[in-house]
């Protein structure tokens, strides 16, 4: 018994005439009939009873099609499922990035995959000073955006596009894109940003900006989200620098001034990962990322 037998067998089950179903399995009328009573030799039962004018169901071929309707449909299922996920149509994937591209790049990818991959699940994870070739390595995540390449010999990264940094400061603020000379003229301003003290990339880029004008400054309020420091610079709380994507929040109350510093955005995955969800995903933004590019 194979599943094309049980096919066979619905339909006849349902149309209950060996011409009209052996048209429709592209099968002659003898080898349909041969089909059946293999079927049932196989089974010990008889599922037809059959005349010269009609052809109808026994009991036990009643019970058999009720039951078989619902497996060959759950069979179906199966195998449309599995071609999809060998296509890279539906699955898992967990995905983590900076928090700087959560209003401009990440939107634009997640718009992307939804109206591409409508059937597959999203995880999104925005990590504080976590090492994300641990993260790859240990299977917590499947991509990761950065601000710094994973550099690992079974991680594959590439680099997507720059962008600049800019001072963020209150709207009303005395400092401007056209009096702006320096870093330094806000070494008495208080600074909310994150923590120099962490072994992030961005937070080696601050400092070296700082130690670049020759002074520490007064950290006020320490705090690893861009939106919570975007917030609390609108309210006259103090200054910060942050990448160009967060202006795309379009938070109201601040003004984004650039300096002279551009930071990358890179995508890290595994190099053995053969996931065709991986691989449409990485089309998917490096797609994208051409429209983020400065030249």
């Amino acid at each position: 018994m194979d599943i094309q037998q049980i096919r066979y067998f619905l339909i006849l089950a349902k149309e209950l005439h060996f011409w009209r179903t052996s048209e429709k399995v592209y099968i002659t009328q003898s080898s349909l009939s041969r089909r059946i009573k293999a079927l049932e030799d196989e089974l010990g039962v008889e599922l037809f009873e059959r005349n010269k004018r009609n052809v109808k169901l026994t009991e036990a071929g009643r019970f058999l099609k009720d039951k078989w309707e619902v497996l060959i449909d759950e069979i179906d299922r199966t195998h449309l499922h599995a071609k999809k996920i060998d296509e890279g149509a539906t699955g898992y994937i967990n995905i983590c990035y900076p928090g700087s591209i959560s209003f401009s790049f990440l939107p634009a990818v997640l718009e992307r995959i939804s109206s591409s991959l409508p059937q597959l699940k999203m995880d999104l994870m925005e990590p504080t000073d976590q090492n994300h070739g641990n993260l790859l390595l240990n299977y917590t995540i499947d991509l990761a955006f950065s601000r710094e390449a994973v550099r690992n010999p079974a991680i594959q990264y590439k680099q997507l596009y720059k962008e600049n940094i800019c001072i963020v400061v209150p709207e009303k603020h005395w400092l401007t894109r056209e009096n702006f000379t320096g870093l330094a003229q806000l070494k008495e301003e208080n600074f909310i940003m994150s923590g120099l003290h962490y072994t992030t990339f961005y937070s080696s880029l601050l400092r070296q900006l700082f130690n670049e004008a020759e002074f520490d400054p007064h950290v006020s309020i320490e705090s690893d989200f861009g939106s919570m420091i975007l917030g609390l610079v609108s309210k006259n709380l103090g200054v910060s620098i942050l990448p160009k994507s967060f202006q795309m929040a379009q938070m109201p109350g601040v003004r984004f001034i650039d300096i002279d510093q551009e930071i990358d955005l890179f995508v890290n995955y595994r190099k053995d990962d053969k996931s065709a969800v991986l691989k449409n995903i990485l089309y998917i933004v490096d797609l994208l990322s051409e429209g983020f590019r400065v030249e």
